[in-house]
């Protein structure tokens, strides 16, 4: 679950916070610049976030760094070692770690239990493990389609760095029909009917019916269904419909196609993730 950079459908990067309609979920080690305002809101271990937490449910591994508030309308879980610059606020049960540091103190509605809450990943994997051992096929199958069944989430790979300026992670990156604030730095970029203020570079980048305002760098570089890119455009390879429109020059070293129709396939990956994949027949245009 956490092998893209995955920006779904109506998440808007303000200059402050990042406002996700469903769950956010983000890889340990990962650097977010921003608030986050989502649904359910899991961290793993040793994120930092630079602002506050608002969330329906708030899981916290152990070692995350929260530089503003955090505030649950529902249930909290703080691993130990976590600390929180501002204050804490839950409405539902806290499950809270040892040596949390919470500097404005907190305020729990529900039970309050101070233990070492598991990482929910550590949980369910558990969890299914012991139903597989009775075997309780069933089960266990439906505790697989509730883990892949988050509301439309935004997904953070571990060891990736979301900021105002800067996004960068080794993963490929997917966004979808979203607003997003940063210079974008990934394996292979996919933007979709989304917004783009800042640079995109990859290996693979498709901008499809989207507009980017800022360069584009990459090995292979796709620009269709009347997308716009306010900078200019340099790759090994450039695909570009005749509807887009390039602002600044265009560089190919390989060769630049510009064709009425350049067709985008979707395939399925050998293990199981679907992967966009991009075949242009390079000989009809030549």
């Amino acid at each position: 679950m956490l092998e893209k950079l995955l920006i779904p459908k109506n998440t808007k990067f303000d200059e402050r916070t990042i406002v996700v309609e469903g769950d956010f979920i983000a890889g340990a080690n990962s650097k977010i610049g921003y608030g986050i305002i989502a649904k359910k809101i899991i961290l793993g271990e040793g994120v930092k976030v630079e602002g506050d937490l608002i969330g329906e449910e708030v899981r916290l591994d152990a070692f995350c760094n929260i530089s503003g508030n955090v505030f649950s309308k529902g249930d909290a879980y703080i691993g130990e070692f976590a600390s929180i610059d501002g204050k804490l606020t839950v409405y539902g049960d806290l499950e809270i770690g040892r040596n949390v540091r919470i500097k404005n103190g907190f305020e729990a509605k529900g039970l309050i239990t101070i233990q070492n809450p598991l990482p929910i990943i550590l949980f369910i994997f558990i969890y299914l493990m012991v139903l597989l051992r009775l075997g309780k096929l069933e089960e266990a199958e439906k505790i697989f389609d509730e883990f892949e069944e988050f509301e439309n989430p935004m997904v953070v790979p571990e060891n990736t760095t979301l900021e105002i300026n800067f996004i960068q992670t080794s993963k490929d990156v997917e966004i979808v029909s979203s607003k997003v604030l940063g210079n974008i730095r990934g394996k292979k970029v996919y933007v979709t009917s989304s917004e783009i203020f800042g640079s995109v570079k990859g290996s693979e980048i498709i901008i499809n019916s989207s507009r980017v305002h800022g360069a584009i760098e990459g090995t292979n570089v796709y620009v269709v269904n009347s997308s716009t890119v306010l900078g200019y455009v340099r790759a090994t390879r450039v695909y570009m419909e005749e509807r887009c429109i390039i602002d600044g020059s265009i560089v190919g070293r390989k060769g630049v196609w510009i064709k009425d129709k350049v067709e985008i396939e979707q395939e399925d990956e050998t293990d199981g993730d679907r992967e966009r994949e991009v075949q242009e027949d390079v000989s009809k245009s030549l």
